[in-house]
């Protein structure tokens, strides 16, 4: 199966082929057609859809497109933001804010993250985004990466009670051609998004890591000050959107979990097993190469992968990780690579894979026992073991390394569920009947379709006769999604609050 970076780059594909290919109507009927038809799915994440044909890339057919260079492709700096910051935002000796952000920085002496502790030798190089180490280091620790990455932090969520939260209810169904991409920006209250089950799935993630180590969280050298600049960022989240249980204190550098009733010493503690010990979600660090601007898989945390892990795709580039996929180098390999180069700091994005479960596998590694249930449709399996499973995923980028995260969480519900949340059932029921059959094996519901479709439509003719939905309503992609109307009455009611 393939990995999560399908997802990252089907993102990026499908933003950048909107935004800068769709020129005219008819020619979106078509592109979107192949787009929806060409989907399939990874447990965790976004398969690519086709691209457009070699020569609507600028590549003569049946001939490959050349190596990609993006040596000299950079985002947009955020460099100015030094400008707007307190006078004492840096520390030390140095210019002050005001003067290093009017001062451009030497961008013809551009360094990877791994050289950006090597301040003797590299102090006025600058990384992607146009910081130079010596700025870097000026900033310290826990900066404002609000003001930095032009996305704000979260609103304070005082309502919030960790013993009765549930996630968001994420259906991310989508039917007919003319329809949004399911792309959205993202929010920034919650992008990282914890509920009742955090306790118990912080000691899941800690035990799959005890079992399998490597394949779990690793780290490759030249990722050090992404993965403590990205650690940092998850703290201040937690803090910002959830103070009643998270707290840091700068002065000794702790942090206070008052659900876990942890406190980590963050001298001391790595940067990727901080999140481990706190962060219910999954994590990848690309680093761009500063010879040729592509980036590649260089650290990460990932216990939510099902048949494949975080071992096997360590260290590859994004064409290497796609390999596998047919004509990804002639046809889609240069505008991936692009999209990563230049994706801005503040446009992060995110949406939602799904796929349908017996039970709720978190993490199955191949030739994992679990695997055996996606062989058969087995009878004594009914609706009450089959579950939604949805990965909620988020793309953005660190302001001061560059460095571009991808981020996800499994989130499980009951299919049952379905039963009173209006025209869901028959979203579904569309999904599975008519969807286009490589997309459905792709996405590997059959095992539990034996069970599905009859509730599913056993539920629509309820919804029907109940004048929930209308009798003859035709499915597509809800105005809501991905929820679907009057979600929020359900879920504050769910929760009790």
């Amino acid at each position: 199966m393939l990995s999560f970076f399908l997802g990252a780059c089907g993102l990026a594909f499908l933003v950048l082929s909107f935004s800068a290919l769709f020129t005219n109507r008819e020619q979106r009927a078509v592109v979107l057609d192949r787009l929806r038809t060409g989907r399939r799915r990874t447990t965790n994440s976004f398969t690519p859809p086709r691209s457009l044909s070699p020569e609507k890339q600028g590549v003569p057919p049946n001939k490959s497109a050349p190596a990609p260079d993006f040596s000299d492709a950079f985002p947009p700096s955020r460099r100015h933001v030094l400008a707007e910051l307190p006078e004492d935002a840096l520390k030390g000796p140095g210019e002050s804010t005001k003067a290093l952000g009017e001062k451009e920085a030497d961008y013809s002496k551009r360094v990877p993250s791994c050289e950006v502790a090597d301040t003797d030798a590299l102090a006025n190089h600058a990384t992607a985004t146009g910081f130079t180490v010596s700025e870097i280091k000026r900033l310290g620790d826990f900066p404002d990466y609000a003001a930095l990455s032009g996305i704000p932090l979260p609103t304070a969520y005082e309502s919030f009670d960790i013993n009765k939260a549930i996630p968001r209810p994420y259906r991310p169904f989508r039917w007919g051609y003319f329809q949004t991409m399911s792309l959205t920006k993202l929010e920034p209250d919650w992008w990282l998004e914890l509920e009742h089950t955090y306790a118990d799935r912080i000691r899941q993630r800690e035990g799959l890591f005890e079992k399998f180590g490597p394949m779990m969280l690793q780290s490759l050298p030249g990722a050090e000050q992404a993965a403590k600049e990205l650690m940092e960022m998850c703290l201040q989240f937690l803090c910002a959107r959830y103070p009643q249980y998270f707290r840091l204190d700068l002065d000794t550098l702790t942090f206070h979990n008052g659900v876990l009733e942890t406190e980590t010493d963050l001298h001391n503690t790595e940067p990727l097993h901080v999140l481990l010990h706190n962060i219910p979600e999954d994590f990848a660090i690309m680093l761009r190469d500063p010879e040729t601007g592509i980036y590649s898989f260089r650290a990460g945390i990932i216990c939510s992968s099902l048949g494949w892990n975080l071992g096997s795709k360590m260290g590859l580039k994004l064409h290497e990780i796609h390999e596998p996929i047919p004509d990804y180098k002639e046809k889609m390999q240069f505008s991936m690579d692009r999209y990563f180069s230049k994706k801005p700091t503040e446009k992060a994005i995110q949406r939602g894979s799904w796929g349908l479960e017996i039970d709720k596998p978190l993490f199955m590694p191949p030739n994992d026992p679990h695997e055996k249930l996606r062989e058969a449709q087995d009878p004594t399996h009914t609706v009450d073991r089959c579950h939604l499973r949805v990965d909620w995923q988020t793309l953005r980028r660190l302001p001061l390394t560059g460095a571009v995260i991808f981020n996800f969480k499994a989130v499980f519900t009951p299919v049952t569920s379905f039963r009173d949340e209006p025209y869901i059932p028959a979203l579904i029921l569309k999904v599975l009947k008519e969807g286009k059959r490589s997309l459905m094996e792709y996405k590997n519901t059959w095992h539990t379709e034996h069970a599905v479709i009859p509730a599913l439509e056993e539920y629509h003719r309820e919804q029907v006769a109940n004048g929930l939905i209308e009798k003859d309503w035709e499915p597509h992609t809800l105005e809501d999604s991905p929820f679907y109307p009057g979600w929020e009455a359900k879920w504050h009611r769910q929760q009790g609050f």
